[in-house]
């Protein structure tokens, strides 16, 4: 996340960035090209890429980056459900390794800091891919990064064991063994059945300790940081201030970090901007607020830069709510809001094309991209009055009513968010002319996703998933049915909708295994229909990477499918 909740093999990372956010929903396919441009649909070009590239020879040595974040995460394991987020992506991709990265055209290659090659070593009788690791990549308590890592992960992550409180499954679950190869660097991942995006798997990387027991996997991040190897490590939590220091790490192998420390600090949306303006910030992200977006582009000395990415805006309904189990009603919400009109209520002022998403997969610029939105995303409130009186929603008054019961939906948002407010405020008087009642509550930013999105506690909200360049495979989490943990309680992992189904599953696993690009393709697309129909998630549009950053800042910005060098970022000369 947000998050976001960056969070498939990567999850779905949620995003509060001016919107709040998951990490993770990953595309595939190009993000654009160069730094030039894709086109949303059809739109004016966009960049897919836009991070004031320049060499490091021309970066000052030294410096502290002030970065503005619009939440204060607690736990620190991006593994896990309450880690996904967009918000804690951003801090740890300074602090812990990646197996793989990607650039702006979303091509994927080893991240040679700690993999220093990667290869499809056998497709039959099973797929085999053999990494072989950096030898002088280490962890900050001295001990070398090696298979065993590897393995630890997998084992956590494969959804064997329930009590691992892990964000997804994803291709984890279709790996048969990981095991030492000719030495203690060489990693061979055995797959039990194919999986396409191998590349998208150990991203991020946490130490063998963490992974050993559920214990360490759940609890040894809560408000720590206990084990690092990047060009940062970590410094330290202010509690009242809401920060968080990562410093430069001398012990770091690869190339020296230009920046001496970067201080993340936690501030409620409304705020950054205004933190940004008075100088106190060096960077924020304004997502979709056209007057954050407005103050931001007329501050002196600074610049909003601008990128396609795979994130995407939407709203989601909670499948386990009294309200929305039945999925008459869920469709008749889906087709009582008019996505058009939000979407235009979004967007004005931003320099973006507004354009519906009719895909959970695939963004409008992506290739593969196709609407699969079907009766579900037209805006139809007769029908949607029609499924409401099928499913026992009898209209009595302005509301309607089922044994006694009002049709009332919490819309749950965080505070401080001027933008999600906007949209419950649209979606209470459009599903109020369908006689459905919406009831707006306001929470506190940190608590959002913790307390009441990630169990549950709601009926309806919107956020933002941030993507990765992995089409299904990031966003299958999102979409997938529940497991059953060691106590026989449902977990629903990274899907915050809580609706799913074998046939999603199945579509979803199609998908994944198949190695041919278009067949992929096509069969990502089947599943889409699937989850158009279930209404989980509704999309609204791709969401602009807006980035406000001072003019010196160099190597940071709206990245698009690129994945920032947090060693290379810093000051012009």
């Amino acid at each position: 996340m947000m998050i976001v909740r960056r969070m498939g093999a990567f999850a779905a990372a949620l995003t509060m960035a001016g919107s709040v956010a998951l990490a993770g929903c990953g595309q595939t396919g190009p993000g654009g090209g160069g730094e030039g441009g894709a086109s949303p649909g059809g739109g004016g070009a966009v960049k897919a890429f836009d991070v004031n590239q320049v060499t490091r020879d021309r970066v000052k040595d030294g410096g502290l980056l002030r970065w503005g974040i619009n939440e204060y995460p607690t736990n620190w394991n991006l593994n896990h459900v309450d880690g996904n987020l967009a918000m804690v992506k951003r801090v740890i991709d300074a602090l812990m390794p990646s197996a793989f990265r990607s650039n702006e055209k979303g091509e994927i290659s080893p991240n040679t800091d700690y993999v220093s090659a990667a290869k499809l070593t056998a497709t039959s009788p099973k797929q085999v891919v053999t990494l072989t690791l950096n030898p002088k990549a280490k962890w900050s308590d001295g001990k070398p990064i090696t298979w065993q890592d590897y393995e630890a992960q997998w084992k956590a992550m494969n959804g064997k064991d329930a009590d691992y409180r892990v964000a997804t499954t994803t291709g984890y679950q279709d790996i048969e063994s990981v095991k030492r190869g000719r030495s203690d660097h060489e990693v061979v991942i055995t797959f039990a059945k194919p999986f396409g995006d191998w590349q998208s798997l150990f991203i991020p990387l946490y130490p063998r300790g963490t992974n050993d027991t559920p214990e360490a996997f759940n609890n040894a991040w809560v408000n720590k940081m206990p084990v690092t190897a990047g060009p940062f490590k970590f410094g330290r939590f202010d509690q009242t201030a809401k920060t968080i220091t990562v410093d430069r790490d001398d012990a770091w192998w690869g190339e020296k970090a230009k920046l001496d420390r970067i201080v993340f600090r936690a501030l409620e949306s409304d705020a950054l901007v205004g933190a940004f303006t008075n100088g106190e910030l060096d960077t924020f992200d304004v997502g979709p607020s056209a007057p954050d977006y407005q103050r931001a582009k007329n501050t002196a000395n600074a610049v909003v830069r601008q990128a396609a990415g795979p994130d995407f805006r939407h709203l989601t309904l909670n499948g386990e709510s009294a309200m929305l189990s039945d999925v008459k009603v869920r469709q008749a919400v889906a087709m009582g809001v008019n996505r058009q009109v939000i979407a235009q209520s979004d967007l004005q002022g931003l320099d973006w094309p507004i354009i519906l998403l009719n895909n959970h997969f695939f963004m409008n610029t992506q290739e593969g991209y196709q609407d699969n939105a079907g009766d579900i995303g037209r805006y139809n409130p007769e029908r949607a009055k029609q499924l409401l009186d099928e499913a026992g929603w009898k209209l009595s008054g302005q509301t309607r009513k089922k044994d006694g019961k009002e049709l009332n939906l919490r819309f749950v948002a965080p505070s401080g968010l001027q933008l999600t407010k906007s949209e419950a405020e649209l979606v209470q008087n459009m599903l109020g002319q369908i006689g459905v009642k919406v009831t707006l509550q306001s929470v506190p930013s940190d608590d959002y996703f913790t307390k009441y999105i990630i169990p549950g506690n709601y009926d309806i909200t919107a956020f933002s998933y941030v993507g990765t360049p992995f089409p299904v495979s990031s966003s299958y989490g999102q979409y997938a049915n529940a497991t059953k943990d060691g106590k026989g309680d449902l977990q629903w992992n990274a899907n915050l909708g809580r609706i799913g189904s074998k046939e999603i599953d199945d579509a979803m696993d199609a998908a994944t295994a198949e190695l041919d690009h278009a067949q992929a393709v096509a069969k990502a697309n089947a599943a889409d229909k699937l989850i158009w129909q279930a209404v989980n998630v509704i999309p609204l549009y791709q969401r602009p990477q807006n980035v406000a950053v001072k003019n010196t800042v160099a190597n940071l910005g709206a990245r698009g499918f690129y994945d920032l060098r947090y060693q290379d970022i810093g000051f012009t000369q």
